[in-house]
């Protein structure tokens, strides 16, 4: 949604806001996406109410729901890029000692998120996988070369190798934040769609936007001393 509203469309959305849950739902979308069931549990309210409110949320533009690439019977309810831009104001937080982008072979999405936040924020980032691939996929490589960023050449790395305490963890595939729930890792999810499994290059194009304006919107929450100037 533009930033530039018609007055109509500003009602709208301050309306959709003006109510406690809703913006509860807002406040917990802001750094990553949940499922319904998540949202239900985290509100203490029923499935039917919370679908209530979403369907509000929607129809006003703020929210989007996609299906989940992992398990066809889930879905994921996340912010719409921009759609707040001119209402929500966030606090910053403490920044993490590292971030940690993770998907499922560590060969796409994640490296993709792990280059784009060294040229948004100085905290120390790294990326993993919960099934490595053997190698960084080229249609990552050549996605980031396009838009100015270089992932650093290196072989795709397991989760398990990686995670230290302390780390902010995201998940930027629905496989990946299924797998870290079931085993217990605290972290907020990314439902980005795999880019792999088309192979265009539109396709990883559009993948690339996605997760910048996300990691954007991570890097300006997450600030430390040595926050660096978006590129």
């Amino acid at each position: 949604m533009s930033t530039e509203l018609s007055l109509a469309d500003r009602v709208q959305v301050l309306a959709a806001l003006a109510d406690p849950v809703r913006l509860s739902v807002v406040d917990s979308l802001v750094v990553g996406d949940r499922s319904p069931g998540e949202l239900a549990a985290a509100l203490q309210i029923s499935g039917s109410l919370l679908a209530h409110h979403l369907n509000v949320l929607q129809d006003a533009g703020v929210i989007n729901r996609a299906k989940s690439e992992a398990d066809g019977r889930r879905s994921y309810v996340q912010l719409a890029a921009g759609a707040l831009d001119t209402v929500l104001r966030v606090e910053p937080r403490p920044a993490p000692p590292r971030v940690v982008f993770v998907c499922t072979q560590n060969s796409a999405r994640s490296q993709i998120a792990s280059a784009l936040w060294g040229t948004r924020s100085g905290v120390p980032v790294t990326s993993a996988g919960t099934h490595p691939a053997t190698r960084i996929n080229p249609g990552a490589v050549a996605v980031a070369r396009r838009h100015g960023v270089r992932i650093r050449r290196a072989r795709p790395t397991h989760v398990a190798d990686v995670l230290s305490s302390g780390d902010y963890v995201v998940s930027v595939c629905d496989s990946a934040h299924e797998e870290l729930a079931s085993s217990g890792v605290t972290h907020v999810h990314w439902s980005v769609p795999d880019p792999v499994s088309v192979g265009s290059d539109a396709a990883f194009d559009r993948t690339f936007t996605d997760v910048s304006q996300r990691v954007q919107r991570l890097a300006d929450l997450l600030q430390s001393d040595r926050q660096k100037e978006p590129s």
